[in-house]
C-alpha cells in the first residue's frame, strides 16, 4: 500500500509580478486545495509547509540572470532536504506548490538518491535558457526555466547545486500536454527529450501515450521517476487561473487518464502541483476541479 505524505511548497520566487506592486498568488495554492479536503481524500499523512523566503526582487533588471537566484537556491536545498527525507522513508511525496519552480527540489532530492526521471505534464517545456533566449527571450523567471536548470543549463548557482547538476538527464524527461507549435520542440527533440503535444495524445489516446513514455523509465535504466503537474496543461475554458492561460489544452478526461496512468506506475516516487492561482479563481471552481482530478487520478490506480 502506498503511503502518501502531503507538504506544501508554496514559493512564488520563480513568477513575475502578475502587475506592478503585487506577487505572484499561486503561494495560495496550497491552502486553497487543502480547503478541498485533498489531504483527506488522499488519506496522505501531514507532511507540514516548507516556508519560502519574501517575494523581493529588489533592483532586478532584465539582463540579470534569473531574479531571486540566491533565495531560490536555499530553497531548493531546504525542500530537497524534506522531499529527499520522506523519498528514503519509501513514502509517496505530494508537494502543493507554488510555481514550478518547486519541482527543483524534487530533482535535487532524487539526484541525491542515484538516477531518476522526470514525466511532466505542463502547457510549456519550461525550457528557457542562455543559450536560446533568440527564441525564449532573456532568462530571468526560474518558473519558466526550471527544466533547462534541472538538466544542467543555466546558471550554475540554480543549475549545478551541491555539485550534482545536472540533476535530470535529457533521456530520463518526458513531456506530455505541450501546445502545438511550442517554439522549443526543434530544440527537445534534437536534445532526445520526448514530447508530447497535445495533438498526439488526442490522436494516439492519452494511455497509450502514457504508457509509451515510461518505458526507459523502469529499472534498470532509472530507480523510478517523479510526476510535475502544471494546472495551465488543462485549457483554459476550464482552468483560466493560471498566470499564462495558453488555448487549446487538455480537457479535464484527458488530463485524468494521463495522470491516473503515471501516478499508478509503481515506479512513480512522488508529483508536484504548480501554478493555480486562487486569485484567478473567485468562485473556487477551477481549484475544485484540480483537486478532483487530483483524487481520481490516486483512486483509479
Amino acid at each position: 500500500m502506498r503511503s502518501l505524505v502531503m507538504l506544501d511548497a508554496p514559493s512564488n520566487l520563480g513568477l513575475r509580478p502578475p502587475a506592478p506592486g503585487t506577487v505572484p498568488g499561486v503561494y495560495k495554492l496550497a491552502g486553497a486545495l487543502r480547503e478541498q479536503g485533498l489531504l483527506a481524500r488522499l488519506g496522505a499523512r501531514e507532511g507540514g509547509v516548507v516556508v519560502p523566503p519574501r517575494y523581493d526582487r529588489g533592483d532586478w533588471r532584465e539582463g540579470d540572470g534569473v531574479f531571486h537566484a540566491r533565495p531560490l537556491a536555499a530553497y531548493t536545498v531546504t525542500l530537497a532536504d524534506r522531499i529527499e527525507k520522506h523519498l528514503r522513508a519509501g513514502e509517496f511525496p505530494v508537494v502543493l506548490g507554488g510555481d514550478c519552480s518547486i519541482q527543483l527540489g524534487a530533482s535535487l532530492a532524487m539526484r541525491r538518491l542515484g538516477r531518476y526521471g522526470l514525466a511532466a505534464i505542463d502547457a510549456s517545456a519550461d525550457f528557457r535558457h542562455p543559450g536560446n533566449t533568440a527564441v525564449n527571450g532573456p532568462v530571468g523567471a526560474a518558473g519558466g526555466e526550471e527544466l533547462a536548470l534541472a538538466t544542467g543549463r543555466g546558471q550554475a548557482d540554480l543549475a549545478d547545486l551541491e555539485g550534482l547538476g545536472p540533476y535530470l538527464r535529457d533521456e530520463d524527461v518526458r513531456l506530455f500536454g505541450i501546445r502545438d507549435g511550442d517554439p522549443d520542440l526543434t530544440e527537445l527533440r534534437d536534445l532526445g527529450i520526448r514530447a508530447a503535444t497535445v495533438a498526439e495524445i488526442r490522436e494516439r489516446g492519452a494511455v497509450a501515450v502514457a504508457r509509451a513514455a515510461l518505458d526507459g523509465l523502469h529499472p534498470p535504466v532509472t530507480e523510478g521517476f517523479w510526476v510535475h503537474l502544471d494546472a495551465d496543461v488543462l485549457d483554459p475554458s476550464v482552468m483560466p487561473a493560471v498566470d499564462s492561460p495558453d488555448p487549446d489544452g487538455l480537457l479535464p478526461e484527458e488530463l485524468f487518464a494521463l495522470l491516473a496512468e503515471l501516478v499508478r506506475s509503481p515506479r512513480c516516487v512522488g508529483l508536484n502541483v504548480t501554478i493555480y492561482d486562487p486569485d484567478r479563481d473567485p468562485d473556487g471552481r477551477a481549484g475544485a476541479l484540480l483537486a478532483d482530478l487530483v483524487t481520481s487520478a490516486f483512486d483509479a490506480g
